[in-house]
């Protein structure tokens, strides 16, 4: 669930991994981060994509130099901020951050808010998503995160309807009626499922939709990216509670959000987000602490 292809993020990253890789974007390295006014170490699993270099040159032209680090972990890009080895971290939504929190006891807060990247549904045989026929097979992604948002995507579709309307924590077991049969994959599998027929539509993320070649004319439902529903996919930079109010960030959150930086992400998503550049710290806070307290009250 989630800077760049949501999807990563959003493709919500697994909650284990074998190893750690750290690359540095251009040399690799270790160094823990520090609290220096003048230098920012990042935590991305994108750490080579054009952007960051365009917001390494805006930052240091404001007299800091930001240090990117390509973790392939969700966990451990997670893990790292909260050890003090990363400073703040790109690469999550709201939704895969108050998980983190809740499972790991974590202190991670959201400093500055990116983009929201859309969800869309896919299908290479019928042109709306009217065309589909009842009991058609759509595949959708089966991590809790993209699967809620998933549901809620089919329910505004007009495919199926949710328990009380369902949210971000909604499961197939929320699911009152429905017009078709969903086949829950992994999210790497999603555009698998829609090539070799098992599905006659899909749930895809952004970043795998480029990665398999699925065009922008084969979405037949996509959400409305200013639907306040929403709120928990919109990405963010994050740093630990105790470092929330360095004034870095600041400066981090603008540079990001300057017509040059946003121009280059915007080209690498084809397109495919909406800035959130609106929400504060403070908003997306709030919006965190409401879907922890959810996860907290369905834990029991």
């Amino acid at each position: 669930m989630t800077s760049h292809r949501t999807p990563r993020l959003a493709t919500i990253l697994g909650a284990t991994t074998a190893a750690l890789l750290l690359a540095l974007t251009g040399c690799a390295g270790g160094a823990a981060s520090s609290d220096d006014s003048s230098r920012i170490v990042l935590g991305a699993d994108d750490g080579n994509e054009a952007h960051w270099t365009v917001l390494k040159q805006k930052l240091a032209d404001e007299g800091i130099d930001l240090e990117v680090r390509t973790i392939n972990d969700g966990v451990q890009l997670n893990q790292g901020v909260q050890d003090g080895e990363l400073d703040v971290n790109l690469f999550q939504h709201l939704i895969y951050l108050s998980q983190f929190n809740v499972e790991n006891n974590g202190t991670l807060v959201p400093v500055g808010a990116t983009a929201v990247y859309p969800l869309a549904l896919y299908s290479e045989k019928y042109q709306d998503v009217k065309d589909l026929p009842e009991g058609a097979k759509v595949a959708i992604p089966n991590n809790p995160t993209n699967l809620a948002r998933g549901l809620l995507n089919l329910q505004t579709a007009g495919l199926l309807t949710l328990k009380d309307g369902g949210n971000a924590l909604s499961t197939p077991a929320d699911i009152v009626t429905t017009k078709v049969e969903l086949l829950p994959v992994d999210t790497n599998q999603t555009v698998t499922a829609l090539k070799d027929g098992s599905a006659q539509a899909a749930i895809v993320n952004n970043t795998q939709a480029q990665k398999g070649g699925l065009g922008d004319e084969l979405i037949i439902f996509k959400e409305d990216l200013n639907n306040p529903q929403l709120a928990p996919y919109i990405n963010a930079f994050v740093t630990r509670d105790d470092k929330k109010d360095d004034p870095r960030w600041a400066k981090l959150v603008e540079a990001y959000h300057s017509p040059e930086v946003e121009a280059a992400v915007t080209e690498l998503n084809q397109g495919n987000l909406q800035f959130k550049a609106d929400w504060t710290a403070d908003k997306l806070q709030g919006e965190l602490t409401s879907l922890e307290d959810a996860l907290e009250a369905q834990k029991g």
